[in-house]
């Protein structure tokens, strides 16, 4: 599965973006499709993830702003991150499980201003 994320760029502090991750197959029946990020000097860490049956969970420091959603007749995942903070400046990817196997997508920097 290859995994194109995009939607990065630099935004002023509560504001808005969206991200998307295409994905090169169907995205019906992959168990879940995640969004991660990771900050200079910092680990990668979990922000969002939905499964095929459309459950989500979300890192507690998102949980209200930001809104993990799909689009099977795309292909395609979606981050809406509102209210943003400068903490949330980072590499954002995209992640997903298929057959037991994970499957990364390249980095989407995103940079928010204070």
């Amino acid at each position: 599965v290859q995994l194109q994320a995009s939607g990065g760029g630099l935004v002023q502090a509560g504001g808005s973006l969206r991200l998307s991750c295409a994905a090169s197959r169907s995205i019906s029946n992959i168990n879940f499709m995640a969004w991660y990020r990771q900050a200079p000097g910092k680990q990668r860490d979990l922000v969002a993830r939905i499964t095929s049956g459309g459950n989500t969970v979300y890192a507690e420091d998102v949980k209200g702003r930001f809104i993990i959603s799909r689009d099977t007749a795309k292909n395609t995942v979606y981050l809406q991150m509102n209210s943003m903070k400068p903490e949330d400046t980072a590499a954002y990817y995209c992640n997903c499980q298929y057959n037991f196997l994970p499957y990364w997508g390249q980095g989407t920097l995103v940079t928010v201003s204070s």
